[in-house]
């Protein structure tokens, strides 16, 4: 266990080897090249940021507080959709985040604060590099955009997480350049928009064949208008994701046609990948681009079927939660002691055993069976229990969702129904036809639930939906418990820091 002394919460800058940069770039389908190869000063750096984010065998691990249990319990646990109940030794994680008693000393938000803000600090390297040597060229432009968009990435994810929090927009070289005082909520919300203007002018709208994966403009047009969506500026987050949508055929955006697909291997990087964290594991690969993502909601078993940790499960309430004929279910939903569905489901035609532990497992992690067979990456190797699954962060159903509360909530609810009904198709369900506001916005948010169970988006939809008291009331939420009180540890280290006043 990490020891709260460990926790601080900013760090001094450490400079990123290009050998964190995601081994995937080079093994995937070809896109439309609009950048030819880039080499120079900075792009080692930017490219160390997609390694960075997730775990790898270079330090600071930084992965741990963006794919870690720190990561899901925060994104995950606290909705009424996923819960830790498999591990008996989880009844701390349990209380803290599936019954809302937080604590300032809870070591697993200390991490993720300060992971998070080394992952800041590592894109401020990459930024201060650019203007030190006064780097303005075209490629150079497209590896600030890269950084930009990964530190409004990670700010997205803190001010979510803990409101006003410190912005941290140098490189900083000695401990006491990390104690500056918060800013308000506002503030990080505009000063995320800015850095997504700027990565969205000068990123791509797709790469060439090695860099497929990478960040494009469309990622960060997605994640501003999400941002947005988060302050009501309804016309704006429209305009920008009607502008990823109508970018669909030249970027190759798209629904798979089945839904299940998405999370296998064979979906990775696919039509609908706006924004994915990319990982992979190979037998004897000195476990450098392994994500933990997957191992830690793995069904949790013996022998064969001890594929993972087996956090994060889904709840009755999601499983009642489906409207019948929703095909979704059957591709999220694992049963103990029942078949997985077979391979219509994305399922391996196998029988699970009778696993008391938890009634039900997230199958979106449930991720090509065979390979913990195979010899040189079976589950006695703890590594490689589904720790090379990509993270689908942004889904262009996502996008298409998202457009259509968009629409809705500006007024236009006839332009909404075209893009809800994509998503509702594919899912096997009838169109809607309502454009009643009050109506469409019920049914576009029970389809978000369904489309992104188990995703890490329905704690923080409730929340921005003003939804989360009357949802989560009974597991003992508060309105306070919208933002998690700021660690202890970053508190002593920064004695300008001071705690939200709810807490």
């Amino acid at each position: 266990m990490i020891k709260s002394k460990h926790i601080v919460p900013l760090v001094l800058i450490v400079v990123i080897s290009a050998v964190t940069g995601c081994e995937k770039f080079l093994d995937r389908k070809p896109l439309q090249a609009t950048i030819e190869d880039i080499p120079g000063a900075l792009d080692g750096q930017a490219k160390g940021l997609y390694g960075a984010i997730r775990n790898s065998a270079n330090d600071p691990f930084i992965g741990d507080g963006f794919q870690n249990i720190p990561w899901i319990a925060m994104n995950g646990f606290r909705s009424d959709d996923g819960e830790v109940v498999a591990d008996p030794g989880a009844s701390a994680w349990n209380q803290t985040y599936d019954r809302f008693q937080y604590t300032k000393d809870d070591w697993g938000a200390g991490l993720y604060w300060d992971k998070h803000y080394v992952m800041i600090g590592q894109c401020n390297s990459v930024l201060y590099t650019a203007e030190s040597g006064n780097f303005t060229d075209e490629r150079s432009m497209v590896n600030r955009a890269e950084a930009r968009f990964f530190r409004a990435y990670t700010y997205f994810d803190l001010v979510r997480t803990f409101g006003d929090v410190p912005i941290i927009d140098f490189i900083i070289t000695k401990p006491t350049d990390g104690e500056v005082e918060k800013s308000n909520a506002d503030a990080v919300w505009q000063f995320i928009d800015e850095d997504l203007a700027f990565a969205e002018m000068h990123l791509p709208l797709v790469w060439e064949e090695k860099y497929a994966g990478r960040l494009t403009s469309g990622a960060a047009k997605s994640l501003r208008a999400k941002a947005l969506m988060y302050k009501e500026r309804w016309g704006e987050a429209l305009g920008l994701l009607t502008q990823v949508i109508n970018s669909e055929s030249a970027a190759g955006y798209g629904l798979l046609d089945d839904y299940w697909r998405v999370f296998k291997e064979e979906g990775e990087l696919g039509p609908e990948s706006v924004f994915e964290i990319q990982a992979s594991k190979q037998a004897g690969d000195g476990n450098i681009y392994w994500s933990r993502l997957g191992q830690s909601q793995g069904v949790r078993g013996s022998g064969t079927w001890d594929l993972g940790w087996g956090w994060n499960t889904p709840t009755q309430d999601l499983v009642d939660s489906y409207d019948d004929g929703d095909k979704r279910k059957a591709a999220t939903i694992l049963y103990s002691n029942q078949s997985d569905g077979g391979p219509s489901t994305g399922g391996y035609g196998l029988t699970l055993p009778n696993l008391t532990n938890a009634l039900y497992w997230n199958k979106k992690v449930y991720n090509n069976f065979e390979r913990y067979l195979d010899a040189g990456l079976g589950t006695p190797n703890n590594e490689a229990q589904n720790t090379w699954i990509n993270h689908r962060v942004i889904r262009y159903a996502d996008v298409l969702l998202l457009a259509a509360e968009a629409a809705n909530e500006d007024g236009r609810s006839a332009e909404a129904l075209p893009w809800l009904n994509r998503v509702r198709q594919r899912a096997g369900l009838d169109p809607v036809t309502t454009t009643d506001q009050a109506e469409l916005r019920d049914i576009i948010k029970k389809e978000r639930r369904a489309e992104f169970a188990m995703e890490y988006e329905r704690f923080f939809d409730l929340v921005r939906w003003g939804d989360a008291v009357e949802e989560l009331s009974e597991l003992g939420y508060q309105n306070k418990h919208r933002y998690f009180p700021i660690p202890t540890p970053a508190l002593n280290a920064n004695p300008k820091l001071t705690q939200n006043p709810e807490w």
